[in-house]
């Protein structure tokens, strides 16, 4: 299968071609089947591929694809070829197999959409754009992946783009991440520049072998690193992945949990030799703005109102404890929780979205409450995804957040306490939003006037198309965290998969206190899961707390309206001087120097008469000119 590995990222591609050719005349439902079908042969594909992959001894476990030279100019040397190994096999089966299940939660979601057909070719150019960024052999391949998920992202959020809120929050999820490109395209001419290639193996060959000095790995990894901020949402360029709850809640689901945030989390994976010979101070780097983001995003979820938007924040944070775990040098653990929350936040937005389609499209989580008893496979399923990311044992989320501290408090206490609060802001607002959503007054029951085009107001329960892969998300969500369990090495089955991979740079604990007592600090995580469950219910539940969620952050610290301020302000007014420049300035410099050759010219094309008299007269004057020169010259001499 390793031979065939292009099947992986064309079967996507190939729904996508086919519903533009025919996806109209299918309608809805047979397009969006024909857009399931072919990420679940992807995903079939890379499955197969895995188990080729584990047949292998562990320092065999890589192979490179090659499809064709795409660059060869002078020494630049670049193939578009694929590279299957531990960690693009994990990537790819995450992707392939959540994405096939969104897939199939979106034929129920949108039905009856104007622009069904079109909304499943966008998802399978999504997921084939994300499957080359993982997939990809050298930083090109991974760049054309990643600039796809870009434009994806923007078709997608912006769907329906109808709404102004939709328009801009496309536009500024395209913008914002075009910052971060720049990171990574400086990044990519550097590691030509001092490496003389663009491959994976190449730079990270280079790394190990001590032939990339340190000042250079350090450039490069933080241009990546800046990269990996705009795509994963991290601070200073968190504030796009919220406003991208205006797409459909598939699209929320596909973004946020599998694909397009995890992206930085991946690269930084990927070239985790060149992070080590970088200088001590990049690792900290990426774990002070990790855990910065993770208790910045956590904060703002207190007070949010919109059942997605809870649910975006907690993206931001949970990406930000992946960051954390990167920079502690803890890469195995940022892999577990990177699928591991795949899993769980999937699991909670496709639930989020079922709440919305059996409200009628309501998002405020005010309006809802005891939604349990009429919608009890929805509330089941959501429950578990919360115990999952509230860190509760014996669910996956607990398991690799765990993980996650462990090699945070070896690397640095204080972080650690970073870590630990938000780890309780987590269980107290996930809690919050059970409660809001399922438990409490019937709060729906107030406000049915408001839905007067649906009659008598009553939630309903989604269809079983979008039920099945909320049952399956759960069932991984209990179950997924048995590949890398902290009782016995034996048991750490992802830390031996990608050891290939990582092996050289995963940071050894082994003799620090924190490993010695680690079970003190399991302990420790689930007392602080407890007590962010206890006073959420007491507060939401019990009313035996008065309920405090500041209005600084519920507008998430006004920060942005601050950015939003400064782009139309003082950022428009640099931009129209920029543009003024370029217009007037720069080209006019140039269209200058046209206009003096070609009025030169034209002066001169006048000599060019096509009679030989004149042209004799000429040749005559210079003789004389010349001889009148050399005659002078002989008198001076």
């Amino acid at each position: 299968m390793l031979n065939l590995l292009w099947l992986i990222p064309l079967l996507p591609l190939a729904g996508a071609l086919l519903n533009i050719a025919a996806g109209r005349k299918l309608g809805d439902p047979r397009s969006g089947w024909l857009a399931t079908s072919a990420t679940l042969i992807s995903f079939l594909t890379t499955v197969l591929a895995y188990f080729e992959l584990l047949g292998r001894q562990a320092e065999k476990r890589s192979h490179v694809e090659t499809l064709f030279s795409w660059l060869p100019v002078g020494s630049l040397q670049v193939d578009f070829a694929l590279l299957a190994d531990p960690l693009s096999i994990t990537m790819s089966l995450f992707v392939t197999g959540v994405s096939t299940l969104i897939h199939l939660y979106a034929i129920g979601y949108m039905h009856g959409d104007a622009k069904f057909s079109k909304f499943f070719i966008y998802l399978n150019l999504f997921v084939f754009s994300m499957l080359m960024l993982v997939l990809g052999e050298n930083l090109l391949v991974t760049f054309l992946g990643w600039e796809g998920v870009g434009a994806c992202s923007y078709l997608l959020i912006s769907f329906w783009h109808t709404r102004n809120s939709a328009a801009v929050a496309g536009k500024k999820a395209f913008v914002t991440n075009r910052i971060g490109d720049f990171g990574v395209m400086i990044a990519m001419f550097l590691a030509f520049s001092h490496v003389g290639s663009l491959s994976y193996g190449a730079i990270n060959e280079a790394a190990h072998a001590g032939e990339l000095a340190a000042v250079s790995a350090t450039a490069i990894a933080l241009l990546l690193f800046v990269g990996a901020c705009g795509k994963s949402a991290q601070l200073p360029l968190y504030f796009w992945l919220p406003d991208a709850m205006e797409g459909p809640t598939p699209v929320s689901a596909l973004i946020h949990a599998a694909t397009m945030v995890t992206s930085g989390v991946f690269l930084l994976t990927r070239i985790n030799p060149v992070l080590h010979v970088s200088y001590a101070w990049v690792s900290t780097t990426v774990a002070v703005v990790g855990a910065a983001t993770a208790l910045f995003a956590a904060t703002i979820a207190v007070s949010q109102n919109d059942i997605k938007r809870v649910l975006a924040y907690s993206t931001v944070s949970q990406l930000g404890l992946m960051f954390l775990a990167i920079g502690s040098g803890a890469y195995v653990a940022a892999i577990f929780h990177m699928v591991t929350h795949a899993f769980f936040k999937a699991l909670l937005f496709l639930g989020s979205g079922s709440v919305i389609h059996g409200m009628h499209h309501e998002q405020d989580m005010r309006k809802m409450g005891a939604l349990r008893k009429v919608m009890p496979i929805t509330g089941f399923t959501f429950i578990i995804g919360w115990l999952a990311i509230a860190g509760v044992p014996p669910f996956a989320g607990f398991w690799s957040k765990d993980e996650i501290l462990l090699y945070v408090f070896a690397k640095s206490p204080v972080l650690y306490v970073v870590g630990i609060v938000t780890a309780l802001l987590t269980a107290y607002y996930m809690t919050r939003q059970v409660i809001m959503v399922f438990y409490g007054k019937a709060r729906w029951r107030d406000h049915g006037d408001e839905h007067g085009a649906h009659g008598d107001f009553t939630p309903h329960e989604s269809p079983r198309v979008m039920l099945m892969p909320l049952v399956v998300l759960s069932v991984l969500s209990v179950v997924g965290g048995a590949m890398q369990l902290p009782f016995s090495k034996d048991l750490h089955f992802l830390e031996h998969w990608l050891a290939p991979v990582v092996e050289e740079s995963e940071a050894h604990i082994g003799k620090t206190w924190a490993y010695q007592n680690k079970y003190l600090l399991l302990l420790l995580a689930v007392a602080v899961a407890t007590a962010g469950i206890v006073l959420a219910l007491a507060v939401y539940a019990k009313a035996k707390l008065k309920v405090v969620e500041p209005k600084v952050l519920e507008q998430a610290w006004h920060y942005d309206g601050a950015v939003a301020r400064v782009v139309a302000g003082p950022g428009a007014a640099t931009f129209n001087l920029i543009a003024w420049f370029d217009a007037n300035i720069v080209d006019g410099i140039v269209n200058g120097v046209g206009q003096v050759v070609r009025s030169v010219a034209g002066s001169l094309r006048k000599a060019q008469s096509g009679f030989v008299r004149v042209y004799a007269l000429l040749i005559s004057i210079g003789a004389v000119v010349i001889l009148g020169w050399l005659l002078l010259r002989g008198v001076v001499l």
